[in-house]
């Protein structure tokens, strides 16, 4: 409990300072009984504080406040000397910095394990993923292969693993079908709405699409990382990112459905309400469905949902090094296949044709960049914002810092050199990462390691995948996004800690669902940015009251038990004022000084005509009191409206105390004159506590003496005081 022991007009300057060490444990070590009921008794530490009641102007001169001074050559210089090049290089290549430090013995087995782990997860996630993309199977073997090296040189998260993930492969394979020759199905038509548009002529293949994007991508994400634009994932709010993920794998989820049953003529829907015209579709063809196909989906998801909900947790208590069903599910459904032609014989959809070796580098089609620019900008957003989150919990869970303008830079310059090598964007893949890290890795010589085992399947293993069934890649596609699909769950607690990241994840994901994903997150983010406008010009503020026998001062909605001081009205305001809220500033004094000061003069001048001389005196204001502790910034606008409210209610016998002030909005208040103007007002004082400006108005009695509210009681008779 904070008691102060005020003496506002007969301590002087050298009284304060002469106060012992033996006075103050004499007041602290007195009983509780002299000061407390029984209803307010605590058992912490207490505090004893005398001194004299300031001004703010008088305590700034005594004790010699001086606005700090920012000269820009300075500033400059001392920037340019902290600037070393071998600290620069090793910010720009982290991986000079951490691979000088790493421990070979402890760290390179776990390594190893995880980077062999990963490489196998590779194999069946990139051909998976690639084919959700439109794009050939071994586009998603590359992607592991060509980004991840960049990123080993460039990235600071030490287990992010980096590729191929659905969310991003499937809103690339959105524009890939848009623009691509290959996406358009038979007769040139495609249907969107229920509407079949036709003659549609494209002129890119969909690798040339796919890097295309990959491009734009690349270059939205250097450019954000030049302007150090890192901090701009922080516009997408938890519960935006949830509904939006949640969303987007249902529609990954019905991207498969095709492959899952067989459906090889099931056209794809486009425009709004794409997703629920397919399920139509879908029941409508059930009767076409391929049977072998069904069977061998729900084989495999069986039994990786076996695996993964009662094998999994018991071998990881046994062994780390989970065991590899995707890579077991996609050799066996090869072998099966091999076996038993399920191409030719039970016209089961195939992977096809897998080149061998590493692509030749060629440019993307850089004149298709301005008809993809905004989808670009959207993966953009989505990929950094995944990636990012993953790399910021690894990090806090292991101990180091990540670096979000150099993963700008890891990423942008993984996806430019992909973009030559046939590759779409990458992102950090939730389940591989986890993996990395669960098995032992350490490092991003994991990532190294992975590379190095994904050369041999680039150069001499790939053909062996071509009998592999889409199907089964189609099953490994659904059971993985079982996480993503469960985090429909979160919004039940948005909605218990706020309603209105409810409101965004709903929003977020009913727009995803209905529309599509750009229309999803564009809704989403505007929701976001429009909640933070809303907290910003319409802040917190509240009454204060006293706490009895304290000086403290609190919310008087929120704290029952504290008293309204007669004749004064104290207003908390919290955030900034500026030309935004001004209105908002001025309406909640006027609600909370429950006197608005027009219509209190339109009263006096109706009393003065009719000769009426009954002046209600129940409640009346003497003193309003601004408490601005919180208020962070003041503009020109906001600084004219307090001077503004200051004449209002000076104008009627109202004193206005400001109280709290921060450096910067005093400073900003004298640029302004608002100080300078009232100095000689009595009715305009700035105090440095709220306390201080309720002590000073009793002392020049501005409002009447009230014992239970203004005493403050001290425990040791020495010092007791009554104010």
């Amino acid at each position: 409990m904070h008691l102060v022991c005020w003496s506002p007009m007969g301590i002087s300057r050298e009284g304060v300072k002469s106060i012992s060490e033996e006075d103050l444990l004499r007041c602290g070590t007195a009983s509780r009984r002299d000061y407390l009921s029984d209803d307010m008794s605590t058992n912490g530490p207490e505090l004893t504080v005398r001194r004299p009641v300031y001004q703010q102007d008088e305590l700034n001169h005594l004790y010699k406040y001086v606005k700090p001074k920012r000269i820009l050559s300075k500033e400059v210089s001392r920037r340019c000397r902290r600037i070393r090049p071998i600290s620069l290089l090793k910010k720009s290549i982290p991986l000079i910095d951490w691979i000088s430090l790493y421990d070979w013995r402890s760290n390179i087995l776990g390594d190893v394990v995880a980077g062999i782990t990963v490489a196998v997860m590779h194999i069946p996630q990139g051909m998976a993923y690639a084919i959700l993309g439109n794009v050939p199977p071994i586009v998603g073997m590359y992607m592991a292969f060509f980004p991840v090296l960049v990123y080993f040189l460039f990235g600071t998260s030490r287990h992010n693993s980096m590729g191929t993930f659905a969310l991003v492969c499937m809103m690339t394979g959105k524009v890939v079908t848009t623009y691509s020759s290959a996406a358009v199905p038979i007769n040139n038509t495609i249907v969107g709405n229920g509407t079949l548009i036709s003659n549609i002529s494209h002129q890119y293949s969909p690798i040339d699409v796919a890097t295309a994007v990959t491009f734009t991508v690349a270059a939205i994400q250097l450019g954000m990382y030049v302007l150090r634009l890192g901090v701009i994932s922080s516009l997408l709010a938890d519960s935006l990112v949830s509904g939006f993920t949640t969303a987007a794998a249902i529609h990954v989820f019905t991207s498969q459905i095709k492959d899952l049953l067989g459906l090889n003529k099931l056209l794809r829907r486009g425009g709004a309400f794409k997703l629920i015209l397919t399920y139509v579709d879908v029941f409508n063809n059930l009767d076409s469905a391929n049977i072998t196909a069904v069977i061998l989906s729900g084989i495999t998801i069986l039994v990786l949902i076996f695996n993964n909900e009662i094998l999994k947790p018991k071998i990881a208590k046994l062994c780390s090094f989970p065991v590899p069903i995707e890579m077991l599910a996609v050799i066996i459904g090869t072998l099966v296949s091999m076996q038993m032609n399920l191409a030719d014989t039970y016209n089961v959809l195939t992977v096809g044709d897998i080149p061998v070796g590493l692509p030749v580098p060629s440019l993307p089609p850089l004149s298709l960049i301005p008809d993809i620019l905004v989808d670009g900008f959207v993966i953009t957003m989505v990929a950094y914002t995944i990636s990012m989150s993953m790399a910021l919990i690894f990090a806090q869970k292991m101990g180091y810092e990540v670096d979000s303008n150099q993963e700008l830079l890891a990423q942008g310059l993984g996806n430019l050199v992909g973009s030559f090598f046939s590759c779409m964007p990458i992102t950090a893949s939730l389940s591989r990462s986890l993996i990395q890290q669960t098995v032992g890795g350490h490092t991003q010589l994991a990532s190294l390691i992975s590379c190095g085992i994904l050369v041999s399947v680039l150069l001499w293993i790939g053909p062996f995948f071509q009998p592999l069934p889409r199907c089964v890649l189609a099953s490994i596609i659904v059971v993985a996004l079982k996480g993503m699909l469960m985090k429909v769950t979160d919004f039940m607690k948005f909605w218990k800690l706020d309603k209105t990241d409810a409101g965004i994840w709903v929003v977020t994901f009913v727009t995803v669902i209905l529309f599509d994903v750009e229309y999803g997150l564009l809704v989403g983010v505007l929701f976001c940015i429009g909640r933070l406008l809303v907290l910003a010009v319409r802040p917190y503020t509240c009454k204060l009251a006293l706490v009895p026998d304290t000086e403290l001062y609190l919310d008087a909605k929120r704290y029952k038990g504290t008293i309204e001081i007669p004749g004064i009205k104290i207003f908390r305001y919290s955030g900034s004022l500026n030309f935004a809220c001004r209105q908002y500033f001025r309406e909640e004094i006027y609600k909370i000084a429950e006197l608005v000061p027009q219509k209190e003069l339109h009263r006096r001048l109706k009393a003065v005509s009719t000769g009426s001389t009954e002046v209600e005196e129940i409640k009346k204001l003497r003193v309003l009191i601004l408490d601005f502790t919180a208020l962070s910034h003041v503009d020109l606008a906001g600084a004219n409206a307090m001077r503004s409210i200051v004449e209002e209610y000076c104008s009627i016998e109202v004193s206005v105390y400001i109280a709290g002030c921060s450096g910067p909005v005093y400073e900003t208040m004298r640029k302004c004159n608002l100080t300078h103007e009232y100095n000689d007002s009595p009715f305009f004082a700035m105090f440095p506590t709220v306390a201080d400006a309720v002590h000073f108005a009793r002392s020049h009695s501005e409002v009447p003496s009230t014992p239970t509210a203004w005493s403050t009681r001290v425990y040791d008779e020495n010092c007791i005081s009554r104010l």
